[in-house]
């Protein structure tokens, strides 16, 4: 989902420049990881890279088709019009979570890092009862936005678009989460020549400098071996 707005502007500049349309259903990154292990087809999947990794492992992905798209890092946000938390440094972040009656973070690659996280300060046992799990596929900010939680944290690029909410600021550096979301192609695309040529040429252009503005604009930064 953290990929969903950057892939709709992809794909619509790219159907501009080549006239080839790429549809991409976008869903939890734990949904899709099910679909894709079932046998479900897809031409291309792009999803974090621990989870394209491990798709490939497993025999379900073609050996050394990950490619890295955009680097994507985490933010907090709390409900429209109320006190934003400090977030300067480590030690902030702990006491805003700690202050918090309510907490949020996403089934994704981030959220995992986070409960390490909370693990590594020795506070996950305490703040547990007050943990809100957003479902797969649904947005932290929308939970914020209802205020079912009085504070969240997921991937930047998917509290960009959600009203309701009041985006804080980032993790600071010493603690900021990088989620590297990457594609990986579908064993059975091998076998369709024009298929794969298409998915090449859209992930040419999505890995090239004229990409950039809208990765930016998503909140992301190109993968370093993007170009």
């Amino acid at each position: 989902m953290a990929t969903r707005q950057l892939l709709t502007e992809l794909t619509a500049d790219f159907f501009r420049a080549s006239g080839i349309v790429v549809n991409f259903e976008s869903v939890g990154g734990v949904d899709a990881t099910r679909r894709i292990q079932a046998g479900e087809v897809f031409d291309l999947v792009v999803l974090g890279s621990d989870a394209i990794d491990k798709l490939m492992a497993g025999g379900h992905l073609q050996a050394g088709s990950r490619v890295d798209l955009v680097h994507s890092g985490v933010a907090v946000a709390v409900k429209a019009g109320a006190p934003l938390p400090e977030l300067h440094d480590e030690a902030a972040v702990r006491a805003a979570v700690l202050a918090a009656p309510s907490l949020s973070y996403s089934t994704g690659p981030s959220g995992v890092a986070l409960a390490k996280l909370f693990e590594r300060w020795g506070i996950a046992e305490q703040i547990a009862p007050r943990m809100v799990q957003a479902p797969p596929g649904v947005p932290v900010g929308r939970l914020v936005a209802q205020g079912e939680v009085a504070l969240g944290f997921q991937q930047l690029s998917e509290l960009l678009h959600v009203p309701g909410i009041t985006i804080a600021g980032p993790l600071p550096p010493a603690i900021q989460i990088t989620t590297v979301f990457a594609a990986g192609l579908p064993v059975a695309l091998s076998a369709d020549t024009l298929q794969s040529e298409c998915v090449a040429a859209f992930l040419s252009y999505a890995n090239s400098p004229e990409a950039d503005a809208a990765k930016h604009a998503q909140g992301m930064t190109p993968a370093p071996t993007s170009h």
